[in-house]
């Protein structure tokens, strides 16, 4: 019966395979990185008229003692400093 199943509905094979539907560690905040990792803050870009991306930015722990307490306003600074940035693409589980 589960081949049928999958042969109906392989949009259930995908959730199955993926588990994607499921945000891992369980009951976390994504909207508050902070709370997670060090140094983090959430933004959102906006890529294109209509399309908004949420990115965690991270700053390095050497600038951890530096970025401790800061506004929104000194993470978007530090993204536009001399230092390089480094974009991982963690994949399409649909969380960061």
């Amino acid at each position: 019966s589960v081949p049928f199943l999958v042969r109906l509905f392989p949009s259930v094979l995908t959730k199955f395979v993926y588990l994607n539907f499921l945000a891992f560690p369980f009951f976390v905040d994504f909207r508050r990185p902070e709370l997670l990792v060090n140094n983090t803050i959430n933004l959102h870009l906006t890529t294109e008229p209509g399309v908004r991306v949420g990115i965690w930015h991270t700053v390095p722990s050497s600038r951890g003692a530096e970025a401790r307490g800061q506004d929104q306003r000194w993470y978007e600074e530090a993204l536009a400093d001399a230092h390089p940035v480094i974009i991982y693409l963690h994949g399409n589980g649909g969380t960061r």
